[in-house]
């Protein structure tokens, strides 16, 4: 039975992405390392820490860790300053939507606990979400279960009773990786992304609602009877 939708939230409510694909990308061309934006797509549903980790490696890179997330959270904030923070088309009449429904909602997302929290506040849903998860309150990131195991975990419902909604190779990882159902979300204004650990893909939430999600829920069940 399904009892609880668990979304991601950078790409899937909120479009975040921009501001990490241009502030690495200024500060790997300040460190003499220009990429095009598509090399930032792997790091999708990642966190900064594992980002720049990798990236440290693959160009060497002089700074610490913990200095580049720093450098880098100091440019994303300037460009959200700037532009704002962009909801993703939808997202916020679906979320009240499942909320009108009965659904159980949460956050699970790589994203720091505080921007979350600020996120949702801006975008006016915070009220709609009984509980919020970042990764890093857990041990593993995306694509392993734990943040989304953790936020069943604490709406009170069993992983095969939640659906998961992803944008991302590695988040829709942690959601089959979760036990759970996943619907992957292809922004068409977005970069392609891989969404074959998805059990069903969708291009908009305009149409959806608690009933079209439990009726995907238990067509995926059933085929996995």
């Amino acid at each position: 039975m399904l009892e609880a939708i668990i979304f991601d939230m950078d790409g899937v409510l909120v479009d975040s992405e921009y501001t990490y694909f241009q502030s690495k990308s200024q500060m790997l061309k300040e460190a003499g390392h220009e990429v095009e934006e598509s090399y930032h797509f792997q790091f999708m549903g990642t966190t900064s820490e594992y980002m720049w980790e990798q990236m440290k490696q693959e160009f060497s890179l002089p700074l610490s860790v913990p200095e580049y997330v720093e450098q880098m959270t100091s440019l994303r904030q300037a460009l959200i300053k700037q532009n704002g923070i962009k909801v993703i088309p939808h997202a916020q009449d679906f979320v009240k939507r499942l909320h009108e429904g009965g659904l159980k909602l949460a956050v699970a997302s790589s994203s720091s606990l505080v921007e979350i929290k600020e996120n949702l506040e801006t975008i006016g849903l915070a009220d709609y979400f009984s509980e919020v998860v970042s990764t890093e309150e857990v041990t593993h990131s995306k694509p392993a279960p734990d943040v989304y195991l953790a936020a069943a975990k604490r709406l009170g419902v069993a992983p095969e009773n939640c659906l998961g909604i992803e944008d991302t190779k590695n988040g829709t990882g942690a959601v089959r990786n979760a036990s759970m159902v996943c619907v992957g979300y292809a922004n068409p204004a977005f970069p392609k992304q891989d969404l074959t650990f998805a059990d069903t893909v969708v291009a908009t939430f305009a149409d959806l609602d608690a009933n079209k999600l439990n009726n995907i829920y238990q067509k995926v069940r059933e085929s996995h009877a």
